[in-house]
């Protein structure tokens, strides 16, 4: 389903040229991600549609972003055999990205998709919400990397603040780091 939702995203369309090749990569990266960096660190949220999952967000813990480097070591192959040639572009991206993090504590949203035939019905807008009253509820911020312009405005919405645009190899499509400052506690009665 995440292949799916990411096939025309922006960072992957660049970083994956071949419309042919791109849904398999794309399988392999998210497999990857899921299998040997997310697992037992990440929080997966999921909608679905009866036994079909329509809808998928990543997230990260504070404190569990980035992966510790064994981790990442063990998940390389698995990101060489999605990006190919373009592996270390793509690890040049990442690290790009990781420098405008938040120091303090925070959620990390690495990804959420939706599947093209159920996008624009408000489900990804729904598998936001829970998450971010977690964020809420323990006072801390939450922070994604917005891969397409035209979702900018959306996390504008749930009250994400854009960033300077990261500066990336030339070429590269634009890609804003999004902050969700710390909601206050309602006062307790």
């Amino acid at each position: 389903m995440l292949a799916r939702a990411f096939h025309d995203d922006p960072q992957f369309v660049w970083l994956m040229p071949s419309d042919a090749s791109r849904p398999a990569r794309l399988r392999r990266f998210f497999g990857t991600l899921l299998r040997l960096e997310g697992w037992g660190l990440a929080e997966i949220d999921v909608s679905s549609s009866g036994s079909r999952i329509v809808a998928a967000a990543i997230w990260f813990p504070p404190g569990r972003w980035p992966p510790p480097p064994a981790r990442q070591l063990r998940a390389l192959p698995g990101y060489i055999r999605a990006f190919g040639r373009r592996v270390i572009t793509a690890s040049l991206l990442v690290n790009v990205a990781a420098r405008v993090h938040p120091v303090d504590p925070y959620w990390y949203l690495a990804c959420i998709g939706v599947d093209p035939a159920t996008q624009g019905k408000g489900v990804g807008a729904a598998l936001l919400r829970p998450r971010l009253a977690v964020c809420d509820a323990d006072g801390v911020a939450a922070f994604l990397e917005s891969s397409k312009q035209s979702n900018v405005d959306l996390y504008a919405h749930f009250g994400f603040v854009a960033g300077a645009p990261l500066r990336l190899p030339e070429g590269a499509p634009v890609l804003t780091p999004m902050t969700r400052p710390p909601r206050p506690r309602s006062p307790e009665h």
